[in-house]
């Protein structure tokens, strides 16, 4: 049997974000410095997976409040974007790299995973062509260097899910939502709008077109506040938002929903529009930002904040 170490390169550095780790940790500790540590420690954050020109500002909201001195394994639960998945997929790697330092999958919890029948084995070239795990790599480093030799990640690549299976992967992963010392990462932006996305919903009572967008947005992000699995199935059905991590989304909401705290609470952060806009034609993508505390009673904290550029397909 071969000992050989199987390493993922981080093959969007240099294009996606930088690919100096001196360079890149400066960004990090740029955007960072900027966010607020208001409600630590994070069980789950849904942040964004666009290059980091996009949303490097956005998602340091987020991971300002991951607590590194709690926090010994990290699942990554990112949508597949080049590979029809009817199911979930694990990575055939060992390591992760990425420019600040290499990350090391959890093995032990991808055995057992992989005993229960309900995970495919991706390529290595899949697991390098995919960028929606590997947006959050560096900045899964950067939150936990004061304990980078203390913990480990479980990337998971998720697929064009059922309900039920959402409900499968769901309570399955329940377990570990339940360890404190495990966080949540899911991988997704929201709303992706214009004709080369194929959504134009449009609701003019709401005026300008940005403004039905983000309506539509808010009324998900409200849902998935309210830890309801099926309200945001229906709610997809019934407005088709194109929410790329949608059954990351799903199965978090299931876990949530398996797991048998009840004190469990998602608030937004922040939330940043990224656009084009010159007319009807012209795309759209919301980011959106949440996490998950176990404390109750926590004030609405909310900023909103506008970054205008040419639209890039993610």
């Amino acid at each position: 049997m071969s000992n050989r170490v199987v390493c993922r390169e981080a093959s969007h550095a240099g294009s996606w974000y930088s690919a100096s780790g001196s360079q890149l940790n400066a960004q990090l500790e740029g955007w960072l410095s900027q966010a607020q540590s208001t409600i630590r420690p994070a069980r789950a954050i849904i942040a964004p997976h666009a290059g980091y020109t996009y949303c490097g500002a956005c998602a340091a909201h987020a991971y300002k409040q991951v607590d590194p001195s709690i926090t010994r394994r990290v699942f990554i639960l990112g949508p597949s974007h080049h590979v029809p998945l009817s199911r979930c997929a694990l990575s055939p790697a060992d390591v992760y790299r990425t420019p600040l330092y290499d990350l090391r999958i959890d093995q032990k919890v991808y055995a057992d995973l992989w005993k229960t029948g309900l995970f495919e084995r991706m390529t290595l070239q899949t697991d390098e062509d995919e960028h929606s795990i590997e947006m959050h790599l560096p900045y899964t480093a950067k939150a936990m260097e004061s304990h980078k030799d203390e913990f480990s990640i479980v990337p998971v690549l998720v697929g064009a899910l059922s309900e039920s299976k959402e409900q499968e992967y769901g309570k399955l992963l329940s377990k570990y939502l339940a360890d404190p010392s495990n966080l949540f990462i899911i991988s997704s932006d929201f709303c992706h709008w214009g004709q080369r996305f194929r959504y134009t919903y449009y609701d003019e009572s709401q005026g300008e077109i940005y403004r039905s967008i983000e309506h539509l947005d808010k009324m998900g992000m409200g849902i998935i506040e309210q830890l309801d699995p099926m309200s945001f199935t229906n709610y997809l059905k019934k407005y088709r938002n194109t929410i790329c991590g949608r059954h990351p989304i799903g199965v978090l909401l299931n876990v949530s929903t398996a797991e048998e705290e009840t004190n469990l609470v998602y608030q937004y952060l922040t939330w940043w529009r990224r656009f084009s806009w010159k007319c009807e034609k012209e795309s759209v993508i919301l980011f959106r930002i949440t996490h998950k505390t176990l404390h109750l009673g926590i004030s609405c904290h909310e900023i909103r904040m506008l970054l205008s550029s040419v639209p890039v397909c993610v």
